[in-house]
């Protein structure tokens, strides 16, 4: 199809026409497409036409301000084509006329297609996306409802009014109103970003209002076990069996990186024996979907052979009888008080501790731990070995002793 189009105004009689004043109508034309005609809502005798320039003839004021007219439509469809070729949007006689007419200018609303988003992810939950996910993205419309209710006094908001004053605005909203912490704001505007992508990849709206917005939210710094607090949950007998195997578990995780919805999930055919001759767990995280490679080191194995013959294991062929995650963080806080451990002990603790007191600190390469956490980005790491002032001062200790002695 061609990008070129033509424009032509002509006179064209009404019904049952007994001479006089004819309409004037304009046609738009592309190549190799059918010509679209429309009325300019002006009148012209034709004796006052001139047919070879499309426009009245004469200099009288009325013909100056009837051929200025035609000229500001000629000027508008000019525009809507400068518009489609730079968008790569189709050009045919009737995208145009239709552009010029505002016939496509179906108003679409920000909040219902963050709805039909919604919705749509629900019916792949189990075939792509998790519930949890689902249930953040809910959070986000809440929040983003609340906002325009509050700033903007009205339900809803069409995206081709979206602006960087909207962006801002619902960032400093997050901030002051909710006051969500770092982590979920920097998680709200992700998703809102997602829906804005969305909206420009179908060209319903042609400028990001993202463009120069950055989160300057700070995230909360990850808490994790040190070497002293985990010696001191691993030394610590209990009389209770439930604590002992809840604290097991929470150690497999420390020495694993495993997620509480990951190590629930672990089954025993996932850990096999790898290249080396050592056992490996091979699964993929229950949030990402992304794949885990994990070796067992010797406190990892010896914690997974301790249940081999655990009975609600082994017939459901699960690596460790894992109860509800409330149960577990109730069981977890009772064992952080018997331990002396002020922190708050969480399976979220746990994951940390691996990436930072078990590996990072012990110099196992960064890429390493990224690819055993199941971490898509590299990045997502980095933010652990930023917290490490344990390992900075060790390196700073050795660094010294090398001048030292020079």
């Amino acid at each position: 199809m061609s990008q070129n189009y033509s424009l032509h105004f002509f006179l064209k009689k009404p019904k049952n026409y007994k001479g006089g004043e004819k309409a004037i109508y304009m046609r738009i034309t592309v190549a190799g497409d059918t010509p679209k005609e429309a009325s300019c809502g002006r009148m012209c005798d034709p004796k006052g036409w001139l047919s070879s320039a499309n426009r009245a003839k004469g200099n009288t004021e009325v013909v100056k301000s009837l051929n200025g007219y035609l000229d500001a439509i000629a000027r508008k469809v000019q525009d809507i084509h400068t518009e489609f070729i730079k968008y790569n949007q189709e050009v045919t006689a009737e995208t145009l006329m239709n552009k010029y007419q505002n016939k496509d200018d179906k108003k679409l609303f920000l909040l219902e297609i963050f709805k039909d988003h919604n919705e749509k992810m629900k019916a792949l939950i189990g075939k792509g996306f998790k519930a949890n996910t689902l249930k953040g993205y809910h959070t986000s419309l809440l929040h983003l409802s609340a906002y325009m209710l509050k700033s903007y006094q009205r339900p809803d908001i069409e995206v081709k009014k979206l602006d960087y004053a909207f962006i801002t605005g619902y960032d400093f909203y997050l901030r002051t109103d909710p006051k969500c912490s770092g982590v979920s704001i920097a998680k709200y505007m992700k998703h809102l970003r997602k829906i804005v992508n969305s909206c420009i990849a179908h060209k319903w709206i042609t400028e990001n209002p993202f463009l120069f917005y950055k989160n300057t939210a700070k995230a909360k710094d990850s808490e994790f076990l040190s070497k002293d607090e985990l010696k001191s949950i691993t030394e610590k007998s209990y009389r209770v069996k439930r604590l002992e195997q809840v604290r097991d578990i929470f150690l497999f995780c420390c020495y694993t990186g495993l997620s509480y919805a990951d190590v629930k999930k672990l089954k025993r055919s996932e850990i096999r024996k790898g290249d080396d001759g050592r056992h490996w767990i091979f699964t993929s995280r229950e949030k990402t979907l992304t794949s885990s490679h994990v070796p067992l080191m010797t406190g990892a194995q010896a914690l997974l052979d301790k249940y081999t013959d655990d009975p609600v294991s082994e017939n459901l062929d699960m690596a460790f009888p894992v109860l509800s995650n409330q149960k577990m963080n109730s069981y977890l806080k009772e064992i952080a008080d018997l331990s002396g451990i002020q922190k708050e002990l969480t399976f979220h603790i746990a994951r940390h501790t691996f990436a930072t007191t078990v590996t990072l600190s012990n110099d196992v390469p960064i890429e390493s731990v990224s690819k055993m956490l199941g971490h898509k980005d590299l990045k997502t790491t980095q933010h652990y070995s930023k917290i490490l002032n344990t390992k900075i001062a060790r390196d700073m200790s050795m660094l010294d002793q090398k001048l030292m002695a020079v």
